[in-house]
């Protein structure tokens, strides 16, 4: 067995040695065990109540943020060693299939921004595999929008490149490719006028010449912001990761990441895809509080020089919003971070034209977010082949994406089984003893206290839900408040379900292996539902 081998078992093999234990165990030893459960249900509700605090510590810093004026605090720059103006957007947007309504919203909101977009370079990047009809809805939309920014750019992605594997990974590298052979190099050599003193890959400090009458560029210059085609950033958001690009320490060194809300079309959701939506979102800004443990999630900003500077993005994975963190961390031997943005991008929920297949499609979402265990052996292979990473930083890394992983399979079937696991298993002995009579109880009681944490997010919803046409109801918000009560069911069928079957689908290897599923985005028009099929 190959090391990559070994490490790509890892994961499902720590999280079904768990869970075949917790069978094992209950049997041969069931007071140990509820001891055991009783200790790790207390464990969780420590962690319920500390990870609450990081809630409301990105959402206080994020409604802050979303309420600054970041153009003028970029004029308060004014003087620094780059000039906010020198900064150009580049935002690429890959698709597939996408209805053009879906599309025409997110350009809408690109024009609605508040920032120049004399200094915005928009790529939509198109699927061949799409065929006509996406081609069409591309065409549409560079007719309606292409002169409202400084350059537009539609692509092509050819289909069956060698290599690859369809999907958003290998789309947005080639877009990527495209507009930096056509528009940034010919706009760099347009802009060389520092005698000799210029270069493509400048570090930021000399990234501005400050002549009287032209600027020096550099890829330092632009920041790509790879967005889902439904991603719509909010107002301030360029204005936001433009000061905190000129503002960090080693901005070169770095992901911008904003908080995703998946409440584009949440008021059309059912239920549990609104539970799995803002579980999702509070997840991120929990780890926004906590940054040394941050890694890049969906759609995101980096700068243009980062991108060259790993080769794009790797084209043979499903993963690629998390890999792109590793191959930068391994590209500069452990010098490279996500930045939190506390600020968010809004994109949509899972909602298909049925309830039933809005369920197959959120355990699909799910499912390929936990295919990010992918990123596993490609981090333990770096670290085994790169002596220039701190040891302390490898340790680190190993334990806590290890830890993750092994979590989201186990820890809500641990929580909901071992309760009563060791009365089924544990015999008549261990039956007729006071602890088994008391476990059933304590367990019950610590696990409603952690549900009470609940109250906070389902109040945290309804705030961060948008504005419903025709008003929200006392009803709705009855709705939106008893629904948190599935949370035992998601956290079980579209949490650890989804998770264990990518941990175990990497183990198995080969035809069990997960290609890239475009989650199907739709809108309701005039009464019926204009929807793009996954694949």
């Amino acid at each position: 067995m190959t090391t990559r081998r070994f490490f790509e078992i890892l994961p499902a093999g720590l999280a079904w040695g768990t869970l075949i234990g917790m069978f094992v165990f209950s049997w041969l030893i069931p007071a140990w065990v509820a001891v055991f459960i009783i200790l790790f249900d207390t464990y969780w509700l420590l962690k319920t109540v500390y990870m609450s605090f990081h809630l409301r510590a990105t959402y206080t810093e994020m409604r802050r943020n979303m309420k600054t004026d970041w153009i003028k605090k970029l004029e308060e720059l004014h003087g620094s060693s780059t000039d906010w103006k020198d900064v150009y957007h580049l935002v690429i947007l890959p698709m597939y299939n996408e209805p053009y309504e879906v599309v025409k919203e997110t350009f809408d909101n690109l024009l609605a921004a508040r920032y120049p977009k004399d200094k915005f370079i928009v790529v939509l990047g198109l699927e061949e595999r799409a065929g006509e009809k996406a081609r069409v809805v591309g065409e549409q939309i560079e007719r309606e929008y292409g002169s409202h920014f400084f350059k537009f750019l539609m692509t092509v992605h050819p289909k069956d490149m060698p290599g690859e594997i369809p999907g958003k990974s290998s789309n947005q590298s080639w877009a990527a490719a495209e507009v930096k052979r056509l528009i940034v190099d010919p706009l760099i050599d347009e802009k060389q006028v520092a005698s000799g003193k210029w270069q493509k890959n400048a570090t930021l400090s000399s990234v501005t010449c400050h002549l009287p009458d032209a600027t020096c560029l550099s890829y330092a210059n632009f920041l790509v912001s790879i967005f889902d085609i439904d991603t719509q950033a909010f107002p301030e958001y360029f204005g936001r990761v433009t000061h905190a690009f000129l503002t960090a320490r080693n901005p070169l060194r770095a992901i911008y990441q904003p908080v995703p809300l998946f409440v584009n079309n949440i008021h059309e959701a059912p239920a549990p895809s609104r539970v799995s939506s803002f579980s999702a979102s509070f997840w991120q800004m929990m780890q926004q509080a906590r940054p040394e443990r941050l890694t890049s999630f969906s759609s995101q900003t980096l700068p243009l020089q980062v991108v060259l500077d790993i080769g794009y993005w790797q084209k043979d994975i499903v993963s690629e919003d998390s890999r792109v963190f590793w191959q930068g961390f391994l590209r500069y031997h452990g010098d490279f971070r996500v930045e939190p943005l506390a600020y968010p991008v809004s994109m949509d929920a899972n909602v298909a034209s049925s309830f039933l297949g809005t369920i197959k499609n959120i355990y699909k979402q799910q499912r390929r977010w936990g295919w990010g265990v992918e990123n596993v052996p490609y981090m333990f292979e770096g670290f085994r082949n790169d002596p220039l990473i701190p040891a302390a930083k490898k340790r680190y890394w190993s334990f806590n994406i290890l830890e993750s992983f092994h979590s989201l399979a186990t820890n809500s079937l641990m929580i909901f089984a071992l309760g009563w696991l060791p009365l089924l298993l544990g015999g008549d002995h261990f039956n007729a003893s006071v602890l088994s009579y008391s476990l059933p109880r304590i367990t019950r009681f610590i696990v409603e206290l952690s549900m009470l944490g609940l109250s906070g997010s389902a109040i945290m919803g309804i705030i961060l839900l948008p504005k419903k046409s025709g008003g929200t109801s006392a009803v709705d918000y009855f709705l939106y408040i008893i629904q948190w009560a599935l949370v035992p069911v998601t956290l079980t069928l579209f949490g650890a379900v989804p998770g264990l079957e990518a941990q175990t689908r990497l183990a198995l290897g080969g035809r069990y292996r997960l290609g890239f599923w475009v989650t199907p985005k739709s809108r309701k028009q005039e009464g019926k539902w204009q929807v793009a099929s996954g694949k």
